[in-house]
């Protein structure tokens, strides 16, 4: 059966150039993130979901939902999904990607998590994920966790992970 996880849609945050790993802010989608979800609940409509899973940041629930009026399914939480912890929340992204640039597998911001961390968390997922009896499930997460994810379940390496790029409600189906 086939694993599907999709980028939510474009947000306040991606408007702003912000970033956001804390589950309490306000961080939502907009019109054209709205859009583009409801796109691709299109493009989903027929599959065979038996499950959704998110992370805890709002704006990945708001996405799943938008899915669901197709399909009627449980969704839930999973908090190893949440996006990587940056340490710059709130904060632009272009000074988190400074931050990260000599480095960007290792370095750890105060208050953060490197990429291999994060890729670590997305393989204890994983694990977890292995377990459940559903086997057409829908992940609803973030960018970087689509690049673990794709890297973990594609083999690729880490220097191939750093070079994936996600746009707003891309969906990718692994072999699972």
């Amino acid at each position: 059966m086939p694993l599907y996880a999709m980028r939510h849609g474009r947000t306040n945050f991606n408007d702003q150039g912000l970033c956001n790993d804390d589950p309490g802010r306000d961080v939502h989608l907009t019109d054209t993130g709205i859009a583009q979800i409801e796109a691709a609940a299109e493009e989903l409509r027929d599959k065979p979901l038996q499950r959704i899973i998110t992370s805890e940041l709002p704006r990945t629930r708001q996405s799943a939902d938008i899915v669901n009026r197709h399909h009627q399914v449980p969704v839930s939480a999973h908090p190893d999904l949440n996006d990587i912890r940056s340490g710059f929340d709130g904060r632009p992204v272009a000074d988190y990607f400074a931050a990260i640039g000599a480095d960007p597998l290792h370095t750890r911001p105060p208050g953060g998590e490197s990429l291999l961390e994060h890729k670590q968390r997305i393989a204890r997922f994983v694990d977890w994920l292995r377990q459940q009896p559903e086997r057409s499930i829908l992940l609803v997460v973030h960018e970087e966790t689509l690049r673990a994810l794709s890297a973990l379940l594609n083999d690729l390496d880490d220097q191939q992970m750093t070079q994936l790029h996600f746009a707003n409600a891309q969906i990718v189906e692994f072999d699972w």
